[in-house]
C-alpha cells in the first residue's frame, strides 16, 4: 500500500514509477479524492466547533434568563448537517483506500523495464547440466514408471491438478522439506514456525493477495482464505504491532501446504507436478528495516540457493523485469532449477524459488512498524519473502536429474540419510 503523502509531495514521480507497471497516471485521481475529503474535514470541524461554541452560548443566554431560541435553531441546523458530512468523508475515504490498496509496489531502480518473462536480467549460471547417454524422460513418465505418481486416482478424488504420491516418493516429499528446514533453521538462523493454512480476510489482505487475486484462491463459507503459501501468516505475525528494533531482523520458516486456484493459467502446465492446486513448500521470511532489507534479500537468496547446491543441482539466478515482478514486491530474485525432462526431452530452466523484497509496502497495509528503545518515532518494517524452496518442484528436479535408463532414480547424497537408502526403484 502507498503512503498518499509521497503521492502528494511528488505525484508526477509516482505516475512515473507507476507507469513501469504499465499503469495510467492515477495521482491526480487520488488527490483530487483527498482534496474533496479534506475540505469536508475542514467542513465538519468548523461545524463541531460552531455547535461546541452555540452550545456554550445557549447555556449562557439561559442563564442569563434570554431568548436561545435562534441559537437552539442554529444547533438543530448543525446536527442536520453533521451526518451527511461525515457520510461522505468515509465515502471519499474507502474511494482512496481502494485506489491505494490497488496499485502495486514501486519498482526498485534496478529492476530492468520489460514486458515479460523474456526480458528478465540474468545474474549468474551455476552448476552443470546432467548429461544422458539416453533420452531424458520427464517426471510424469519417471513417476508413473515408479508405480509411486498416480494423477488419475487423484483426478477421481479431487480433479485436475491433484496428485496421489505413495511409497518412495511420498517420503521423498517428507524428506526434501526435513533437509530443508534442517538447513535452514541449524544453519541460516531461521526460527522454524507452524502457522495456520486458513487465514481471514484481513491477513491475506496485509501482505497483498486481496482484493487483487481472489480469483486465484480458495475461500470458506465461512470467509476463510486458503493459504497461497507461507508469506501470508508468517508475515502477518507483526501485523498491528511495534517491533522492537532491536529483534530484527526475525526471520522464520515454515513447512506448509500451499493452494492456489490457478484461475489465471488455464491451459499452462497441466501436465504433472509443475502447476497443482495443492503443494507444498518450504518458505522463508525475514522481518527488518530499510537499511538491511537490500542486504537480507542477497541474504535470503543465498539461503535458497544453498539446498540447491547440496542437492548437486543446475540452476540459474534471474532479476525479474518490470512487467513479471509481483505486485507486492519492489525487486524479486528468481531462482530457475534445470529440468533435463522438459520441452520433450530438450530440458529448460523452470522457476523455483521468488525471493522478494517488499520494502515498507505490506507493512503499511498490515500496520507493522519498529522503533528503537527509548524513543517515540516508528517507522514501517520491510518485509521479504522467499522459496526455500517450493518441494513438489524440486522433487521434479531430484526425479529428472537423477534418472536412470532401468527406471531407477539416484538420489542426491545429503538425502541418503532422510530416506534410509541412495535410490528410488519401482514398486514390484
Amino acid at each position: 500500500m502507498h503512503d498518499i503523502r509521497a503521492i502528494r509531495e511528488n505525484p508526477e514521480q509516482f505516475d512515473k514509477a507507476a507507469s513501469r507497471r504499465g499503469l495510467e497516471p492515477v495521482a491526480g485521481i487520488i488527490l483530487a479524492l483527498d482534496k474533496d475529503k479534506r475540505e469536508i474535514q475542514t467542513s465538519l470541524q468548523a461545524k463541531l466547533s460552531r455547535r461546541n461554541e452555540a452550545s456554550r452560548e445557549i447555556g449562557q443566554k439561559k442563564a442569563a434568563g434570554e431568548d436561545a431560541d435562534a441559537l437552539l435553531a442554529e444547533v438543530a441546523a448543525i446536527k442536520e448537517e453533521i451526518p451527511a458530512l461525515e457520510a461522505r468523508e468515509a465515502e471519499l475515504d474507502a474511494q482512496i483506500h481502494t485506489h491505494l490498496i490497488s496499485i502495486p509496489n514501486i519498482l526498485d531502480d534496478r529492476v530492468p523495464d520489460g514486458a515479460d518473462e523474456a526480458e528478465n536480467e540474468l545474474i549468474r549460471n551455476v552448476g552443470e547440466k546432467p548429461v544422458f547417454s539416453f533420452a531424458p524422460r520427464d517426471h510424469v513418465d519417471i513417476g508413473e514408471g515408479l508405480g509411486q505418481m498416480d494423477f488419475a486416482t487423484a483426478a477421481k478424488l479431487s480433479g485436475a491438478r491433484f496428485v496421489v504420491l505413495q511409497g518412495q516418493l511420498a517420503r521423498l516429499e517428507r524428506a526434501l522439506a526435513a533437509f530443508m528446514l534442517d538447513v535452514h533453521t541449524a544453519e541460516h538462523g531461521y526460527l522454524e514456525t507452524l502457522p495456520p493454512a486458513l487465514v481471514r480476510t484481513q491477513t491475506m489482505t496485509g501482505t497483498g493477495q486481496l482484493p487483487k487475486f481472489a480469483d486465484d484462491l480458495f475461500h470458506t463459507t465461512d470467509d476463510r482464505w486458503l493459504i497461497p503459501t507461507a508469506e501470508v501468516p508468517l508475515t502477518n505475525i507483526v501485523a498491528d504491532s511495534i517491533v522492537p528494533r532491536e529483534a530484527l531482523p526475525m526471520r522464520m520458516t515454515a513447512f506448509t501446504p500451499c493452494f492456489r486456484a490457478e484461475a489465471g493459467s488455464a491451459g499452462r502446465d497441466t501436465r504433472g507436478l509443475i502447476r497443482q492446486h495443492q503443494f507444498s513448500k518450504v518458505e522463508l521470511v525475514s522481518i527488518t528495516t530499510a537499511d538491511q532489507s537490500e542486504a537480507e534479500l542477497a541474504r535470503m537468496t543465498g539461503c535458497a540457493e544453498t539446498i540447491l547446491q547440496r542437492l548437486g543441482l543446475a540452476y540459474r539466478v534471474l532479476r525479474l523485469c518490470s512487467g513479471d515482478t509481483g505486485f507486492s514486491a519492489r525487486q524479486t530474485l528468481d531462482i530457475e532449477v534445470w529440468l533435463p525432462g522438459q520441452d520433450e526431452g530438450r530440458g529448460m530452466y523452470r522457476e523455483i524459488s521468488s525471493c522478494s523484497n517488499c520494502g515498507p509496502f505490506q507493512a503499511r497495509r498490515m500496520k507493522a512498524r519498529t522503533r528503537k528503545e527509548g524513543e517515540k518515532e516508528t517507522e514501517f518494517v520491510h518485509t521479504l519473502n522467499g522459496s526455500a524452496l517450493a518441494v513438489g518442484r524440486c522433487m521434479i528436479a531430484v526425479l529428472e536429474n537423477g534418472q536412470q535408463e532401468d527406471g531407477s532414480v539416484l538420489l542426491p547424497e545429503v538425502l541418503h540419510s532422510y530416506m534410509g537408502c541412495d535410490r528410488l526403484v519401482p514398486i514390484t
